[in-house]
């Protein structure tokens, strides 16, 4: 295990199962003049119990790795695994089966039904699987990101935060292996966010959850344990224990040499 200090230290990997990986993974999209290539040869990891943040400029790549990690886009060459399972391996119910009961989603938009309740929608997926929650699990859940007195309400009376909260405590109901979560914060206010970011940290730390956030923000990639930076479809850098200042600084060095190239 590799120590690191509060300012952000890099690269150095912990020994931890590894919940999803790539492998020399690339995705292009189009051909000829209009081809794209939006991941090249990209190879990472994220370990169990881990909160990792993805960062980059726009256009580089860090949407698209997590859809393709996540199974909801196909990968071009290369390999991108939960677990043990290649995903290109699987036909398309074998990969629909695998996003209900392994994977967890946070969007920017929330994505919640406006006729259910907050305890309805969060128990939602699994009512669709024919699958009972487990009630000791589910109520540690709905306590850890603070939803005790909102169960009844409806989407439209809840503010955005408490919104989104929902939507957390719907990815952490099932228990599933990984979550991943595609600028969580995007729709919200400063306050807000740094209520959602705190209730994917304690997931992590307090119940065992594997995160893996898209954020551009660099407050919100300090709640991270790890921060991977990718540029031009290609990964570049990476903190551990980031703080704001010590991302931003990385971030602007990126900045400078795309301006000095």
């Amino acid at each position: 295990m590799t120590t690191s200090t509060p300012s952000g230290t890099r690269t150095g990997q912990r020994a931890a199962a590894v919940a999803a990986s790539a492998t020399d993974l690339s995705k292009v999209y189009g051909q000829g003049e209009t081809r794209v290539v939006a991941l090249d040869q990209v190879s990472t990891q994220f370990h169990r119990g881990e909160f990792t943040a993805i960062m980059g400029p726009s256009g580089s790549g860090k949407s698209t790795l997590m859809h393709c990690m996540a199974g909801l886009d196909s990968v071009s060459s290369g390999s991108a695994r939960i677990g043990d399972t290649e995903l290109s391996s699987l036909k398309d119910k074998q990969l629909t089966r695998l996003r209900r009961d392994k994977v967890g989603f946070v969007f920017q938009a929330f994505n919640l039904l406006p006729t259910l309740t907050a305890l309805e929608n969060i128990t939602l997926p699994m009512d669709i699987a024919g699958r009972k929650p487990d009630k000791a699990w589910l109520d540690n859940v709905i306590e850890t990101v603070g939803l005790s007195g909102r169960l009844k309400h409806r989407p439209a009376q809840l503010s955005g935060g408490q919104q989104q909260r929902v939507a957390v405590a719907r990815a952490l109901a099932a228990q599933p292996e990984i979550i991943f979560a595609d600028e969580p914060t995007g729709n919200l206010d400063s306050r807000s966010g740094a209520e959602v970011l705190g209730f994917l940290r304690n997931s992590v730390r307090e119940l065992g959850q594997t995160v893996v956030m898209v954020t551009h923000d660099a407050v919100a990639a300090s709640y991270a344990d790890r921060v991977v930076f990718l540029a031009d479809g290609r990964i570049v850098d990476e903190l551990r224990s980031p703080t704001a200042d010590a991302v931003l600084d990385l971030m602007k060095r990126f900045d400078a040499k795309g301006r000095t190239s």
